[in-house]
């Protein structure tokens, strides 16, 4: 290995000359899951508690401890809404999961999802100045089998601590039900970030993808390769927002959804994709090669690859055609070789390739959004106006076919995605308090800033340490001699 302080910058230039693009791009995948397990490790998790009052002298625990503290339960419970302003819980967001689908990696026991939650938690903080914390629940009822009423309950008993719900990598079909249920009979947001998220987030990456190849929302065929919850969701939001669903085909392991399939017609627990069986697909179209043939769009949310998605499915596509591969950790087919087939424009979840179309980039303002205006549910509109604010906020700096939306490091989306969610509350009237769009963004912003300057401040004062060197350079030897 090259003799070089090594930074997450200059990964690609260290990195054997001698590597294909396969081999790097398998070695950065190696490289990242390494070094997560020893920075993990190093840090034991990610997340800590803060007080964010001041302690002025031992007396003043009178005030935020007994006797003060107990005005502010008399009051509270006197008007619940007060809550609001008299605690943290209007800028706090439980993360909750059953930890059944973290990722690729299928059901990691309870805890095993707590680096994902935790990592939510983290992004919330500093993308959108939001407070998170990760809960990992046990779902298994007396047979063993995972069962959604016990997440329902769950929530409902312990909503009242919180501003919103961020549900995660909860299995289908539970989650359809899970999120369903606590969406009407909660009274704060609840938001499955897997789905309407990733929902969000690809609806805006399309906006600007169609935009950059002349083509109409209403006019293009979509394949979705994949039918979980991510892309059920985004299916039907992307429909609500304009596309024409008969155009469309969508395929789950089994094959293609068409009003032909009984088997999801039966089980009633997959009454999503049934929904989908039932405007989708009216040729009864049963193979990916004569779906893609002509084909203006291709997303899936399958399985990690690569070679997932055949380089021949994308050669059939119709000219400037658009590949969305967004399985996680690796893309169902890597971008070079997409746009070896042909591809026009591809985007992937993952932030070391071009167009990066990651939830990251969406929940973090829209949490912000809803939590000013005290919203009492996020609505289908609401993730629309996100989308379409994270779209219009990148065609403003400009795009490109390597550039389609806004990235993580652009902080200023955020408020401004959190604005427009805020406005559409209010209009949707859902929301428990009003603002104007400025002051929405104004206080998203700031509320943003001192997050951001707060880790800052814990790290120059070395109150969060520097990642040890050795990390970095034990973690990239693993994974060069593991693809070697």
């Amino acid at each position: 290995m090259k003799d070089l302080t090594l930074s997450l910058d200059n990964l690609e230039a260290l990195l054997p000359e001698s590597f294909s693009q396969a081999q790097k791009a398998r070695a950065k995948t190696l490289f990242y899951k390494e070094l997560a397990l020893r920075a993990h490790r190093f840090y034991n998790g990610k997340m800590q508690t803060l007080p964010k009052a001041p302690v002025i002298g031992f007396n003043w625990f009178n005030v935020w401890y007994t006797p003060g503290v107990s005005n502010i339960s008399t009051t509270i419970r006197e008007d619940n809404d007060t809550s609001y302003e008299l605690s943290n819980r209007g800028n706090l967001v439980a993360v909750v999961s059953d930890s059944t689908r973290v990722l690729g990696d299928g059901d990691c026991t309870p805890p095993g999802g707590m680096g994902v939650m935790e990592g939510k938690a983290f992004l919330m903080k500093y993308l959108g100045g939001v407070d998170g914390i990760a809960i990992c629940v046990d779902s298994k009822g007396p047979d063993g089998r995972n069962d959604p009423e016990k997440i329902i309950d769950f929530v409902k008993m312990s909503q009242y601590s919180f501003g919103a719900i961020n549900l995660e990598d909860i299995a289908q079909p539970n989650c359809y039900r899970v999120l369903d249920v606590l969406r009407e009979e909660c009274d704060i947001p609840v938001w499955h970030d897997d789905a309407q998220g990733t929902a969000c987030v690809t609806l805006a990456g399309l906006i600007n993808a169609l935009k950059l190849v002349d083509k109409k929302m209403e006019e293009v065929k979509i394949v979705y390769f994949g039918a979980g919850a991510s892309n059920a969701t985004i299916a039907r939001i992307v429909n609500t927002a304009g596309a024409d669903p008969a155009k469309s085909i969508m395929f789950d392991s089994k094959g293609a959804l068409h009003k032909g399939r009984t088997d999801i017609e039966e089980d009633r627990r997959f009454y999503r994709k049934w929904e989908l069986c039932q405007i989708t697909n009216p040729d009864k179209v049963e193979t990916m090669e004569e779906a893609m043939k002509g084909a203006d769009v291709l997303i899936a949310l399958s399985r990690p690859g690569p070679d997932v998605v055949k380089k021949e499915w994308i050669e059939a596509m119709g000219e400037k055609s658009i590949v969305f591969v967004c399985a996680n950790p690796v893309p169902e087919i890597y971008p070079y070789a997409a746009k070896e087939a042909g591809a026009h424009i591809v985007a992937t979840g993952r932030g070391d390739f071009p167009n990066q179309v990651n939830n990251s980039i969406g929940f973090p303002g829209i949490l912000k959004g809803a939590l000013m205006v005290r919203a009492r549910k996020i609505t289908d509109n609401m993730a629309i106006a996100a989308a379409e604010a994270i779209a219009k906020f990148s065609e403003k700096r400009g795009i490109h076919i390597e550039d389609i939306i806004a990235k993580m490091s652009e902080s200023d989306v955020f408020p401004y995605e959190a604005a427009d969610v805020a406005m559409q509350a209010i209009k949707d009237g859902v929301a428990r308090k009003e603002m104007t769009w400025q002051e929405a963004y104004d206080l998203a912003k700031t509320d943003i800033e001192h997050a951001r300057a707060t880790t800052k401040s814990l790290i120059d004062n070395g109150f969060i340490a520097q990642p040890p060197q050795e990390l970095l350079h034990e973690s990239l030897k693993a994974a060069i001699e593991a693809v070697k």
